[in-house]
This record gives structure tokens, C-alpha cells and sequence, in this order.
């Protein structure tokens, strides 16, 4: 129980690391909370201007998660536990690292919205997967230039794939996270959600609409 504990905790401070912020602040000089959304993460950063400090964002954003359950797998397999303990172990870490991310403790709880991070923690647990929910958010982008419809639809794609088609033996607890973080970023997209509806949402490459 102590190493959950400590796996979850390293997990969520690997996760709340705020590299949106960071590199703005660091090469910009700016809050990139007060820029656009106000949001953190790579798309927000981009749409200020800074593409390549966006992609940077984006790709240690998922990074972090990634490493979160690298790290998991490698702490239990120093230990005595069996297969099992070790899935769950990295399912914990991949939640984590994701909720550390939308709810930094050092930003009040205010985080992104966990898209990059999703990634990072889903090319650990089936990469597979992954890549296929990767490969839809690039289709539905390309079509639509709409990050936030892509985001959701790829993050519903993965559980279809990670536990209907890539099929491997996992825990009630893995697939119940597998299954988790999709909501998670859903959520979190709820404002997202609304604007596509109302036809008002932000699509990438043209002016923004006055609604934020």
C-alpha cells in the first residue's frame, strides 16, 4: 500500500509540472494564463503566438505522463509484487500523472485540460491504441481544425481500441482507468462542448470568435 501511495504522489507532481506556463514565462516573459483561453496547455500556447513553444508543450506534456508510468512499472518490478499489483500500479500512475495535470496544486487546481498528458499515459498502457486514437485526432483535425473536437473524439476512440480490439490480459482496475481518463478530458472540454454546439468554438487558423 506504501508504494501505491508513493507511485500516485510521484505520478501527480510528475503530472502538475506546468510546462505551458513555464516555457512562456521563460522565453516570453508572459503569463500564459492571461493570453487567449487563459488555458495552459500546447493549443493555447500556440494560438499566442509561440508554435514553437507550443509543440514543445505538447510533447512534454505527454512526456511527463509517459515517464509517470515508466516510472511506475519500474518502482514494482524492483519489488516482490506480481503482474497483477505491477498493472495496476501503472494504471494508478497514469491517472495520476493526468489528474495532476488538470488540477496542479501549485496553479490552485487550475490546470489544463489533460490531452497531451492522455497521450503520454496511453502510449504507456497500450501503445497501440494509442496510436490509433493519434492517428483519428489527426483525421478529425485535418477535416475540421477543430482541436477540441478532435481531442474528444480521440480519447473516445482509445478505450474502444485498448480493450475491444488490442486485447491483453489487464485488471478490472486498468480498463476501469482506461475508461476514466477519456471522461476525464471530456469534462474538463465541457466549455468546449457548449461552443461546438452553438456553432462559436475556435477553429484553429481562422479568427477568434468573440465568445471565449
Amino acid at each position: 500500500m506504501t508504494l501505491y501511495i508513493i507511485i500516485s504522489l510521484i505520478a501527480y507532481l510528475l503530472g502538475s509540472i506546468p510546462f505551458g506556463l513555464l516555457l512562456v514565462r521563460l522565453f516570453r516573459k508572459e503569463d500564459i494564463r492571461n493570453i487567449g483561453s487563459g488555458n495552459i496547455g500546447a493549443t493555447n500556447v500556440i494560438r499566442s503566438g509561440a508554435k514553437g513553444l507550443g509543440a514543445a508543450t505538447f510533447i512534454l506534456d505527454g512526456l511527463k505522463g509517459y515517464v509517470a508510468v515508466i516510472l511506475a512499472d519500474t518502482l514494482m518490478h524492483g519489488s516482490s509484487h506480481g503482474i497483477p499489483p505491477l498493472q495496476n500500479a501503472a494504471a494508478l500512475a497514469a491517472l495520476f500523472a493526468v489528474l495532476g495535470h488538470m488540477f496542479p496544486v501549485w496553479l490552485g487546481f487550475k490546470g489544463g485540460k489533460g490531452v497531451a498528458t492522455a497521450l503520454g499515459v496511453t502510449l504507456a498502457l497500450s501503445p497501440l491504441a494509442a496510436l490509433v486514437a493519434f492517428a483519428s485526432f489527426i483525421v478529425v483535425f485535418a477535416l475540421s481544425k477543430y482541436v477540441s473536437l478532435a481531442s474528444i473524439l480521440a480519447v473516445i476512440v482509445f478505450p474502444i481500441f485498448a480493450i475491444l480490439v488490442f486485447r491483453t490480459q489487464r485488471t478490472l482496475f486498468e480498463n476501469a482507468v482506461i475508461c476514466i481518463l477519456p471522461l476525464l478530458v471530456i469534462v474538463k472540454h465541457h466549455n468546449n462542448i457548449a461552443r461546438l454546439a452553438k456553432g462559436t468554438e475556435y477553429r484553429f487558423g481562422k479568427p477568434k470568435p468573440s465568445t471565449v
